[in-house]
C-alpha cells in the first residue's frame, strides 16, 4: 500500500527506520509442552519493513494457509518460509496474513484492490478510509473496517502524529459485480510490492 509521494523503498528491518513515534510490539507465539500444557513457545520483536523513504512501514506478524496446521509447527515454518522468501503480497493464495501497518502524519496510500476480505483495526491514532466513490470515513482508535475487495485507501489525517492499524486479511473467492471481475490492484507506485498471487 506504499502512497503517492514517491516511489516505493524498501529498508532495513528497524522501526526507527520509520521515523515513527510509536512504541514497538512483540509477538507471543504459544505452543504445547511434551505434557500437552499451553506454553509461550517463542517471543518475536516486530521486524518492520519500511517504505516511501520511512513514512509507512509493515509488520508481518503472522501468515499462513487455511485452515492452518499445527502439527510439528507446520505453521511456524511457513511463516518464517514465506517471509525469508521475501515474495509475500498483500494477501496469500489460500490462507490468511496478520500485519501491522504505521503510517506516518499525513500520510495517504494509493487506492487499491486485493481479492481478501480484510479486518483493519486503529489501534493508535485515527485513520481516514478513503473509497473509490469519493467517501471518507474517519476512523478512530478501536474502530473496525471490514473490507470486502473494495477498491480503497487510507489517510493519516494527523500533520504531527503516527498512526498504526492491525490487518487480518483472508483470501476470498473471485469476486464479481455485475458480471465484471474485479481481481487485485495495487494502483501506481508500488514497485518492490509482490502480487499476492491468489486472483490468477
Amino acid at each position: 500500500m506504499p502512497g503517492e509521494s514517491s516511489n516505493t523503498q524498501s529498508a532495513s528491518s528497524s522501526l526507527t527506520d520509520l521515523k515513527t513515534n510509536l512504541p514497538n510490539t512483540t509477538t507471543f507465539i504459544t505452543g504445547h509442552n511434551t505434557d500437552g500444557k499451553a506454553i509461550i513457545q517463542s517471543a518475536r520483536p516486530a521486524t518492520w519493513k519500511a517504505f516511501e523513504n520511512g513514512v509507512m512501514g509493515f509488520n508481518q506478524i503472522y501468515t499462513n494457509e487455511f485452515p492452518a496446521d499445527l502439527n510439528g509447527d507446520a505453521d511456524i515454518r511457513f511463516h518464517d518460509d514465506k517471509i525469508a522468501g521475501g515474495n509475500l503480497g498483500l494477501a496469500v493464495k489460500s490462507g490468511t496474513v496478520c500485519r501491522m501497518v504505521d503510517f506516518g502524519p499525513e500520510y495517504v496510500c494509493m487506492l487499491h484492490r486485493t481479492q481478501s476480505l480484510d479486518f483493519g483495526i486503529v489501534v493508535e491514532g485515527e485513520v481516514d478510509l478513503i473509497l473509490d466513490d469519493g467517501s471518507s470515513t474517519r476512523m478512530k482508535r478501536g474502530d473496525i473496517a471490514v473490507q470486502r475487495a473494495t477498491m480503497h485507501s487510507w489517510r493519516n489525517p494527523s500533520t504531527t502524529d503516527w498512526a498504526r492499524m492491525v490487518f487480518v486479511l483472508q483470501d476470498t473467492k473471485p469476486v464479481f459485480v455485475g458480471g465484471k471481475r474485479y481481481g487485485e490492484d495495487h494502483g501506481r507506485v508500488t514497485e518492490g510490492l509482490p502480487m499476492s498471487g491468489n486472483d490468477d
